[in-house]
């Protein structure tokens, strides 16, 4: 792959991705070979005085204030810790005006931000650290315990720098250069970290948010997931600031909540996951969207009842649409007339999709396969063999089982792997069955998914105790609450079910299918 001359002195990212032979295909619209995200990202089309962040009680940071702490931030990474192009800065933080502000600053000083999760553990975080090597953590002074254990010599920064000039030069970096590192969500072991470009964080915004939400200055939008979960990264960041747009930034809502803050704050565009929407409307708050002119839902698919109650009720139609981590953000979706009930959507523009049967070919409408996409980006993991299995023939291979009808519609029909989907969030069920098996009194576990009327799947654990060990509700949630410690705590087991012993074949291989079976009611 030919790329364009880098600015980064600190070489790690560029030494560090896949040999061109097993890159994806990439069709990105010619960017300048120079570009800065941030910068483009600060320029304030509508001007510097108007709101680009408010907070759920009140803070309201102005583009020209995002702009000066930025700077900040950015002075701060080179003065005080010296800080190269091509250096990696963990980022552990809500979501908050001050990790944003981090972010760009970061960006600005040519850093590669590496972005994680303020619930997950030590344990998540130590694999994460080793891998993309920061030179230095910028923490939310909340969330520091778990960078300190799992990297105790790493420099963390917890306080705004203050006193340092507001105006920062930001390094001309190569639209080639790696901008962000992002691990995946539910992996085990050593996680896959995505490496996306300068130019990718503007691919996303020219593709989905230029067709689909069209956002301007006057739009306030609202997004549930994290910074580090590439969805919020668009919803909040990306799109509004390049449209000179404002974000409600929240730290922890519960959906009936977040209802509430999009009818007191004015919020114009709300992103959550289809769960949400499930859980308003079991409150009796639709009404309190209204005012929203568009919803997106993404992280699993929304089904056809909620959409149907949210458009008959206010009049509202959620945007569905599937993205990856590896992509950045979505790739299939559908707005407006275009939308079919029941349907994800067709190929975001500047994407092509396809559906591959079992032998890498590509599949006819009507015949489910796997997703496969071609766009602006693709998947480019750091380093590390399991490029293999998501690029296939130039394809980026999702994960996911879909079908395509006659008119080009995609419609999702399950996952490929073993990733279970929760409340919009991907959970690695070896991850949770590796958490378990640390428990001093489990001698194995196996975990699957539960289809779940709120949550979609919710993690269902079969466990196998030491002998002598009392299978009763106190061990279940002493279980449960072992893994909260070990993992971020949406990834425990809701449902927790002691057995013999685990199914396996002849040799020896434990057979997760037919645990399915059992949670599905089909097995006995």
């Amino acid at each position: 792959m030919d790329l364009l001359p880098s600015a980064h002195v600190d070489t790690f990212a560029r030494d560090h991705l896949p040999p061109d032979h097993l890159w994806p295909v990439i069709e990105a619209p010619g960017y300048p070979e120079r570009i800065n995200a941030a910068t483009e990202l600060l320029r304030a089309p509508a001007g510097l005085d108007r709101p680009a962040l408010r907070t759920a009680d009140g803070e309201t940071w102005t583009y020209a204030d995002l702009r000066r702490r930025a700077g900040q931030i950015a002075h701060m990474l080179v003065d005080d810790y010296g800080l190269v192009p091509g250096n990696r800065v963990l980022l552990r933080a809500p979501n908050t005006p001050w990790n944003a502000a981090a972010w760009l600053g970061v960006l600005k000083a040519g850093g590669i931000v590496v972005t994680t999760m303020a619930a997950i553990r030590a344990r998540e975080l130590a694999p994460i650290i080793a891998k993309t090597r920061p030179q230095v953590a910028l923490v939310d002074p909340r969330f520091v315990d778990d960078v300190v254990a799992a990297a105790p010599g790493l420099p963390v920064v917890t306080s705004f720098p203050e006193g340092k000039p507001e105006t920062f030069d930001d390094v001309r970096t190569s639209s080639d250069d790696v901008a962000l590192l992002c691990p995946t969500s539910g992996s085990t072991g050593v996680p896959k970290i995505t490496m996306h470009f300068h130019r990718d964080i503007l691919a996303i915004d020219d593709t989905f948010g230029r067709h689909y939400l069209k956002l301007t200055p006057d739009d306030v939008v609202a997004c549930s997931a994290p910074f580090a979960f590439t969805f919020g990264l668009g919803m909040l960041m990306v799109f509004p600031l390049r449209a000179g747009a404002c974000s409600l930034l929240t730290e922890t809502v519960t959906p009936v909540q977040l209802a509430d803050l999009v009818e007191r704050e004015g919020v114009t565009v709300l992103a959550t996951a289809p769960t949400a929407y499930k859980q308003i409307l079991k409150a009796g708050q639709a009404k309190q969207l209204a005012g929203l002119r568009a919803g997106v839902s993404a992280g699993e698919h929304i089904p056809e009842g909620v959409w149907t109650r949210l458009r008959d009720e206010i009049g509202l139609r959620v945007i569905d649409g599937i993205g990856s981590t590896e992509l950045l953000h979505i790739f299939i979706s559908a707005a407006g007339d275009d939308i079919r009930p029941g349907a994800t959507g067709k190929p975001v523009p500047g994407y092509r999709a396809t559906i591959l049967g079992p032998d890498d070919e590509e599949a006819g409408p009507g015949v489910e396969g796997r997703l496969a996409v071609i766009g602006p980006v693709g998947c480019r993991y750091l380093d590390d063999e399991r490029q293999k299995a998501y690029v296939v023939n130039g394809w980026n291979v999702t994960g996911d089982t879909f079908l395509r009808d006659e008119d080009g519609y995609f419609h999702y029909r399950s996952r490929t792997d073993n990733m279970i989907v929760s409340s919009g969030y991907n959970i690695g069920g070896p991850e949770v069955e590796a958490a378990l098996d640390d428990h001093p009194d489990v001698v194995e576990a196996a975990v699957v998914a539960r289809p779940d009327s709120e949550r979609g799947a919710v993690v269902c654990a079969f466990v196998v105790l030491k002998d002598g060990v009392d299978r009763n509700p106190a061990k279940v949630a002493e279980l449960q609450d072992f893994v909260k410690h070990q993992l971020a705590p949406y990834k425990y087991p809701r449902d927790v079910r002691f057995i013999d012993v685990l199914p396996r074949n002849s040799s020896g291989k434990l057979q997760h299918f037919m645990l399915r079976r059992i949670v599905e009611g089909t097995l006995h």
